[in-house]
């Protein structure tokens, strides 16, 4: 096998490899299958190599979209794994309410909607406050009280729109699909 052949086989390798790691479930619960009306909400966490790699695809994604919340990548993964939830939900959410940070209420650092009704406005100390409080919420309120199993059940409580989980929905593909394109999630063989 010439060396472009063993290259290409390699990279081949490589994306397959990250294609099935980011996309295995870790739980019994977290493998329904995405559907429209099933999308996963659960961790996909399977190894530390992949936490590093999941905050740097992240990272990258919310560069990609110039976020704020960009520099909160950890934050995001550290939260999801500690509530057991899909590590890309609450930056979708982020995506939906605000463009992913970008139009929030003043000195807010709510990137959600979060109890934001008129005038009524919770704000956070923090990016990363905000990040663990919605987690901590979806996790607690949504599914484990409200029995939420999905992102449109969650959307019947959380938002007055019927289209907003399908938006979810669009942006937990797209950062998928960054995922899935972006060379740094993949794995190297060498050991």
């Amino acid at each position: 096998m010439g060396k472009k052949a063993h290259t290409s086989m390699k990279k081949l390798l490589l994306a397959i490899l990250a294609a099935i790691i980011l996309t295995t479930p870790q739980n019994a619960f977290a493998q329904e299958k995405a559907s429209a009306s099933s999308a996963k909400i659960v961790s996909d966490t399977e190894t530390n190599a992949v936490f590093d790699s999941r905050v740097q695809i992240l990272r990258s994604y919310l560069e990609s979209r110039n976020s704020p919340l960009a520099e909160n990548a950890e934050d995001f993964v550290f939260y999801a794994d500690k509530y057991n939830l899909d590590w890309k939900l609450v930056a979708a959410i982020a995506g939906v309410e605000s463009s992913f940070g970008l139009a929030i209420p003043n000195n807010s650092y709510n990137a959600w909607g979060w109890g934001v009704y008129g005038d009524n406005v919770i704000r956070f100390a923090s990016w990363k406050e905000g990040i663990g409080t919605i987690s901590q919420g979806l996790r607690e309120k949504y599914m484990n009280r409200w029995g939420a199993k999905n992102i449109y059940e969650i959307g019947r409580i959380y938002a007055s729109s019927q289209a907003w989980p399908n938006s979810v929905q669009i942006h937990l593909n797209s950062i998928q699909k960054f995922a899935l394109n972006d060379a740094r999630s993949s794995l190297s063989l060498s050991f």
